[in-house]
């Protein structure tokens, strides 16, 4: 094992191998340390009915520049969601089909999700994406969650279940789970709702055929033996000087360190000497969210031929969101469902099958019933940095923590999605974290006796 380089990476995402890339393209001496068996981090591709699937991240879209710059250079191409034909949703009992992002469940359930929209909207607008802490009610938002916000500006139970599955499949949280502060900040880095939660124009608008892990691995293969697997890293002391990153496999000295992991898998490093208090903090006040996905296939997407796209919500779990992920029109026929982990992650295999395969049933009918293959993945049960897309950030933990996110302290440096001030959450915040810290670094070593 190597024992010196100028700097360690900790954690092989999509944030750290790019901040890994750039440095070692500048010229700089990197080593990626891994706890995985495997690069990517939250971007992971599996197959099912013998086509690519994502069971972390998937989608791309508009003004998600840097991840799509950096596809694009490593020859990864994109192909669109499909999402033509009217989309259904499964609500208080009952299938109806609807177009565009809102449903049409009435006209007062309308009026009052407008409105509530509208009151969202306008905390957004004014929401200091860089330094959120400094917003003018930021200690009243940061006070509160989300779905205290909702019940002070008399959101309908209609608009409260829409919002309760944004905050599931956006955060792998409930409204009441997250910070108001963080949900309109994530929102705002987002370029807003509508961009966030739309497919054509939005953030679901693209995806990869061959998935997205395939970036990552591209990236590992070019920097080759400088990327290490199986070498958690568990200790990590610093001075003026530098720092000492141990793992399993041994120690290396480095002039900085980029630790790309979630906030709250940092605090699975000791850090000596201690870290300021914020930092100290961090780690508990901003958790993983929780979320599962499931996919179906079959012969051919049979659900197009009946005018539909795919595209559903349901008020009933564990699905509650599909998407059409199919390779063609000619099949295979693939349905992309996110799950509520709560009870579907403890169930044995067959029994999670059972009950995603009757979610898609009862959205897209008896055909859906008798799928020629299935996978499903639970991330919140994974044995090595479990947990869902991104963090949830319950109330307080802005103001408490938030400031420790990506501040440098002497040559240690951060980054992953959660530390972006754009496209938080996304893949695109994760490259953009790994670019941002790159240039951290780069000048903290010029500026090195």
């Amino acid at each position: 094992m190597r024992t010196q380089a100028d700097v360690v990476v900790v954690g092989a995402g999509f944030a750290g191998l790019t901040a890994a890339r750039e440095l070692n393209r500048r010229g700089h001496d990197v080593v990626v340390l891994e706890g995985r068996d495997r690069v990517g981090g939250r971007s992971f591709t599996g197959t099912v009915a013998g086509t690519p699937v994502d069971l972390g991240a998937t989608f791309v879209g508009p003004t998600q520049d840097a991840v799509l710059e950096l596809a694009a250079e490593l020859g990864c191409a994109t192909t669109a969601t499909f999402c033509e034909g009217q989309n259904l949703i499964n609500w208080r009992g009952a299938v109806r089909p609807y177009s565009g992002t809102i449903p049409a469940l009435g006209m007062r359930a309308l009026v009052n999700l407008a409105w509530v929209r509208l009151r969202f909207a306008l905390l957004v607008r004014r929401m200091p994406v860089r330094r959120p802490w400094t917003a003018l009610d930021a200690h009243e938002l940061d006070g509160m969650s989300l779905r205290q916000w909702l019940d002070s500006v008399r959101a309908s139970p209609d608009t409260v279940d829409l919002m309760s599955i944004m905050a599931r499949v956006t955060w792998g949280a409930e409204p009441q789970d997250v910070s108001m502060l963080h949900a309109v900040r994530y929102v705002k880095a987002a370029g807003g709702l509508n961009r966030m939660l739309d497919v054509g124009g939005g953030a679901q608008q693209d995806r990869f055929p061959a998935g997205t892990q395939q970036i990552a691995q591209k990236i590992a293969a070019d920097l080759g033996d400088r990327v290490m697997l199986k070498a958690p890293v568990h200790a990590i002391g610093y001075d003026d000087d530098g720092a000492t990153v141990s793992c399993e496999a041994g120690t290396i000295r480095a002039k900085a360190v980029v630790v790309a992991v979630p906030p709250q898998h940092r605090g699975a490093i000791a850090v000596t000497p201690e870290l300021p208090e914020e930092n100290v903090a961090l780690p508990r006040l901003w958790p993983q969210g929780r979320l599962s996905k499931a996919y179906a296939a079959y012969d051919t997407p049979f659900w197009r031929a009946d005018g539909h796209s795919g595209e559903a919500l349901s008020d009933t779990g564990p699905v509650f969101i599909t998407f059409d992920v199919s390779p063609g029109a000619g099949g295979p026929g693939i349905l992309l469902g996110f799950i509520d982990p709560r009870e579907f992650d403890a169930l044995a295999p067959d029994q999670r099958r059972e009950r995603a395969v009757s979610g898609f049933a009862a959205l897209f009918g008896e055909p859906a019933r008798h799928p020629i293959d299935y996978a499903d993945f639970s991330w919140g049960t994974e044995p090595f940095a479990p947990g869902g897309p991104t963090a949830a950030v319950p109330p307080g933990s802005w103001i408490a923590a938030g400031k420790a996110l990506g501040t440098p302290v002497g040559p240690l440096f951060w980054a992953g999605t959660e530390t972006a001030d754009e496209w938080t959450g996304f893949l695109d915040g994760a490259v953009r974290s790994g670019l941002r810290a790159a240039d951290e670094v780069a000048r903290h070593l010029r500026a090195l006796p």
